[in-house]
């Protein structure tokens, strides 16, 4: 086949999670209660964060950015599915799938930088107490989290250019809840060799460097803590990470379980239904986790909703 960048569908149709009528009406209700209590926990805890002076902390601030990630990455999926869900069509257009798989990618990517940036200001924070304030300063602090969403915008939109130069023929069925990049890969009918290179180079070099921060962070915060004498000492220093050490455990440990199972897992409807884990359920656990688990969250949310 010759290459090209212009595609022979208007439309893709993405088969969602279940072929099954019976059972739609429980998708839709199941995945609109989670859209609506993500996105809304995401805004309180933003709204809480903005109204408390007393959260206005490099911490609280990765935790903001993180918090307006999670419900944009909630948004870019969920409202197309029940939406398809509602009107019982599947198809989504051309356009509409690579924006879909744009920022899909984007958020995705922002949040593994984030909490990246988030353990290492609790690294600073519980290991090196004294220069916090210095360390963590606003311009180091600016840099990091607008570099994590450059870096995220210009890697998503590699993938996203490197789409549109493939074409597409007869088979458009995409066998998942939105556009995911390799299922859409899969669907051309031209040669994606320079597509599949560019997407394992990419991970490597944009996610070694941060898990690597991630170990080291919490190499040296466990050795730190580990070092304290008394078990109340340990336990309040530990509270301090708790919260990011469990969001952590939940996004990498959902989204690793998918990505590293065999592909032909991945190629099935049970491979979707997995990636509901880190797609949905994951972000929308995220404020929760951070609320119940903070006494100053709880503080400054009881002080909002008063």
């Amino acid at each position: 086949m010759e290459r090209g960048n212009q595609t022979s569908v208007s439309e893709f149709l993405l088969l969602g999670l279940s072929d099954r009528p019976e059972q739609q009406l429980l998708l839709f209700v199941v995945f609109l209660w989670m859209y609506l209590l993500g996105v809304l926990g995401s805004l309180l805890i933003v709204l809480a964060i903005g109204s408390d002076p007393h959260l206005h902390t490099p911490m609280y601030f990765f935790l903001t950015n993180l918090s307006l990630a999670d419900a944009c990455f909630l948004s870019t999926t969920i409202p197309k599915m029940l939406v398809n869900i509602q009107t019982q069509s599947k198809s989504i257009s051309y356009t509409g799938c690579l924006t879909q798989m744009y920022f899909f990618i984007l958020l995705g990517s922002l949040d593994h930088f984030l909490l990246t940036g988030m353990a290492f200001d609790r690294y600073v924070a519980i290991c090196h107490p004294l220069h916090y304030t210095t360390i963590m300063s606003p311009p180091l602090l600016a840099i990091l989290v607008s570099g994590s969403w450059i870096i995220s915008g210009l890697y998503a939109l590699i993938h996203t250019l490197l789409v549109v130069r493939l074409s597409f023929c007869m088979d458009n069925e995409i066998l998942h809840f939105f556009c995911e990049l390799n299922q859409i890969l899969k669907l051309s009918c031209t040669d994606t060799v320079i597509n599949d290179v560019l997407l394992y180079v990419l991970i490597v070099m944009l996610g070694v460097g941060p898990i690597a921060g991630l170990i080291f962070s919490y190499t040296h915060i466990v050795s730190t803590i580990l070092k304290i004498s008394s078990a109340r000492g340990r336990s309040k220093a530990f509270s301090t990470c708790g919260s990011h050490l469990a969001v952590v455990s939940l996004f990498y440990g959902s989204a690793l379980g998918v990505y590293l199972s065999p592909m032909s897992i991945q190629a099935t409807r049970q491979g979707s239904i997995a990636s509901v884990v880190y797609t949905v359920v994951t972000p929308m656990l995220n404020p929760f986790i951070y609320s119940l688990r903070n006494k100053d969250m709880k503080w400054a949310l009881r002080n909002l909703l008063q």
